[in-house]
């Protein structure tokens, strides 16, 4: 799966206008990729439906450039949790989106975008196994240059109503 990803990440790639001095390049999501370039660590408190934490854990995320200022590959660890996953976090100027696929061990692809002129990207309604629908909200605020939190939010109603499911504190690796 995770070549496919990489395929993929490529073939868009190479469809895309070449970034040299394009200045429809937005703004505000090449500075959202250009901060996460890096190491870092980070704890993820998991939410019980009333805010208190759950589960807190702790792993890395690395973040390096695949395609400078259009596409960023990544990886998750969260040693506790036996988890490991596989991000891309590209541009799409020609819609004025910011993308970012993560898929796991699960092999869930799970697509999440927004506007790139904003720090939250949503999936779309994935049907669950017992008939229902789940839809993603992930936020990324209080951004600074060597840290930044992240919730993530979870829809039941295709985005009527939110609860939040986890909270992240990224805090960049010194090196």
């Amino acid at each position: 799966m995770t070549k496919w990803l990489v395929a993929a990440a490529l073939l868009f790639a190479a469809a895309s206008p070449a970034r040299a001095a394009d200045p429809g390049l937005p703004t505000s999501a090449l500075t959202q990729l250009r901060h996460v370039i890096g190491t870092w660590e980070v704890r993820t408190e998991y939410l019980n439906p009333d805010g208190s934490v759950a589960r807190a854990v702790d792993g890395t995320y690395d973040f390096e450039w695949m395609i400078p200022d259009r596409l960023a590959r990544g990886t998750s660890h969260i040693p506790a949790l036996e988890q490991v996953s596989a991000i891309l976090f590209y541009l799409r100027p020609a819609v004025h989106e910011v993308e970012m696929v993560s898929v796991g061990k699960d092999g869930d692809l799970w697509v999440m975008t927004g506007k790139d002129s904003e720090e939250v990207r949503t999936t779309p309604d994935r049907a669950m196994s017992d008939g229902s629908t789940m839809r993603l909200r992930f936020t990324r605020y209080d951004v600074q240059p060597d840290r930044f939190n992240s919730k993530m939010e979870y829809s039941t109603d295709s985005g009527k109503n939110w609860t939040q499911g986890n909270r992240q504190t990224f805090v960049r690796r010194k090196r």
